[in-house]
Formats: structure tokens, sequence, C-alpha cells
């Protein structure tokens, strides 16, 4: 087998938005002041009748339409999120009967904070690689949780991503991928909490920064390459800043990763984050591009992708992006409303 990567995407956000200002504004806090820590000036909001497997079934949707492909040769569907609508009840299922993959194909759902997402697209290149299946079909989505005044509730965001892995009409080859994981205890959720708690000191350094950094630099090593080696690059955004200093530290330019910088528009979409960033990218790259990604997620690990972009993506980008659309089309919502929509009255 000569090549295993990426073989389609999609993407999806909630239309829904609220304003930085607008979270400052009912707790007295100062928006400049959040909007120059953060960058972040809105989040996605997911509607009343959304949830993680409304947008996962959206962006596999997606990816099936740009693919033109034959759903039932996919032989693998993972949804990697923190907010699945079931406690116990698949959402993989879900969105195997809404594109018409079902039933000869395994599916699960997988849980690792922002990571999950990638970790079900290494699934799928293990098992394509070995021939165990021919298609896979990773997601990542979330609707990210945040109490009321905490910090996390400026960025917390929406979004699904999904990506279509085989051997056939690659159009981003997977040239390698290296993990790093301990017991980083930054962000958890305990059983039946309704949201998730931090350890702020531990929230950027050791936990994002440096599991990012021993990903990324490993994955380099194995590979021979340097950062100037890569036309595009892509982290978890958890706001704006952290992946543009982390960039920095790496050697990546701002040209490098500002293509993908969706963080500032819609928050922090947790599993879908770097996944939405890597649609971002392959949407504005040409044959013979080297993109670079690593994901982050709290507790914590990071995966490390390196991917070769072929001749094919000149038929794929025929297809709108939907990252693009889904970004640039939005309706600003109030507290209240947003209040509604994320149950916080209750």
């Amino acid at each position: 087998m000569s090549k295993v990567g990426i073989v389609s995407y999609g993407s999806y956000i909630p239309k829904y938005r609220i304003a930085v200002e607008e979270i400052a504004k009912v707790w007295g806090e100062d928006p400049n002041e959040i909007k120059s820590q953060l960058q972040v000036h809105f989040k996605s909001v997911l509607g009343p009748d959304e949830d993680v497997a409304t947008m996962s079934v959206e962006a596999a949707r997606n990816a099936m339409n740009r693919w033109k492909g034959n759903p039932r040769d996919i032989g693998a569907i993972y949804v990697g999120s923190e907010s699945h609508p079931y406690a116990v009840k698949p959402t993989a299922t879900i969105v195997a009967s809404a594109i018409d993959a079902e039933k000869e194909l395994t599916a699960a759902d997988l849980e690792f904070a922002c990571k999950a997402g990638t970790a079900g697209m290494q699934m799928c290149f293990g098992l394509v690689k070995s021939n165990m299946i021919k298609f896979g079909l990773a997601i990542g989505s979330d609707d990210s949780q945040a109490k009321p005044r905490d910090p996390l509730e400026y960025t917390a965001g929406a979004g699904s991503a999904a990506f279509l892995i085989g051997s056939e009409r690659v159009v981003a080859e997977l040239e390698g991928t290296y993990s790093v994981t301990t017991d980083m205890p930054d962000f958890w959720r305990r059983e039946g909490a309704i949201f998730p708690s931090h350890g702020n000191r531990f929230t950027g350094q050791p936990a994002y920064f440096q599991h990012i950094i021993d990903a990324s630099k490993g994955l380099m090593e194995n590979l021979g390459t340097k950062p100037s080696d890569y036309k595009f690059v892509t982290f978890h955004q958890p706001n704006t800043k952290f992946p543009l200093s982390v960039a920095k530290m790496l050697g990546f330019t701002a040209d490098q990763i500002e293509i993908s910088l969706i963080c500032k528009k819609i928050g922090n979409a947790y599993s879908a984050s770097s996944m939405l960033g890597l649609a971002a990218i392959l949407n504005n790259s040409n044959p013979g591009d080297r993109i670079f990604i690593t994901s982050y997620g709290s507790g914590a690990g990071s995966d490390s992708f390196s991917f070769l972009v072929t001749d094919a993506i000149e038929e794929i980008k025929t297809y709108p992006s939907t990252v693009d659309y889904y970004v640039n089309n939005s309706e600003e919502i109030s507290y209240g409303v947003y209040s509604r929509y994320k149950g916080i009255l209750r």
C-alpha cells in the first residue's frame, strides 16, 4: 500500500454567536482586557435543536458530499467528544445510520478531552494501513461546557469536523504520527457534574505547551523535518494566544498558522478545534504542500501528524469550504438567549 491519508473532509459550526462584550457586560468585567488576553471576539453556540450528534452528522455529510463515494465502503466510524448527548448510547451509530453506512462496520465513541477526534484519526489510519478496513471516518465534535463567570465561559464554543481516511484518491498523504501522554490534571469533569473544573496554573505550562512541544518535536525528529519544511501548521485552539505562542516556540511563523486560526471567531470547539484548523488549511492548500498538526487534550496528551498534499486535492477543492461558510455566516444572540440554549437556566 503506497499511500494512506485523508480522502475527504467536512465540517459544521452552529450559526449562533455570542460576543465577548455580551458576556463581560453581565459580570461587570472589562471586555477589552479579556479580548487582549485571549484574542477571541465571539464563540459559537448550539441552537436549541442541536447537539453533538446533529453536528457530527452534518460534518460527516459534508465529507461524504465532497467525496461522492459509497458510504457502505466505510468500515469504521469514531466520534470523539466530551459532550456526547447520551451517557449510554453511542453517537457513532447515529452518524452511521444518517450517512447510510451501517451495518457492516465497527463504531465507537471516544473521549480524551480535546484530542479524542485526532485519536480517532490515528485508529482509522492504523485500520486502513493494516488492510482491516477500506475507509474509516473520524469525527471530532463538541458542545463545550463552562461554568457561568468562569474564564472558560468566554471561549467554550461548539463545532464538528469529519475526516475520511483511506488509501484511494488520497488528498493528503500521512507521512507520520506521534503522540505523548501523561497524567496531568489540568482539566476534568466528574461523573454527574454539570460543569468542568480546571487547575489554572497547570493549563498553559506544563499542560498545553509542554505536550504540544514534545509531540511536535518528536514527530519532526522521527521524520527528519523542520518547521520551515511545512507550508501550513495548526494546533489545538483553546484561545488564539496559545497556538500563536507555541508556534513561535517551535519555530513556525505567523504566516504558517494564520489561515487555521478560526478560534477568534468561534471560540474553542474542543475535540473539533485542531481538526477544524486542518479542514480550513486543506481547502487553501496545493499539491506538494506539507501540513503539520498537533492536537492537545487535557488529562493530558497530544497527537502530531505530518501530511503531504497530493494532486488529488485539486478535484476535491472544487467543493466549497464548509469552514469558511460556517465561520462567516452567523447570528449574534444575547446572554439571556445563550443561557437558554446552553441549559444554564435550570
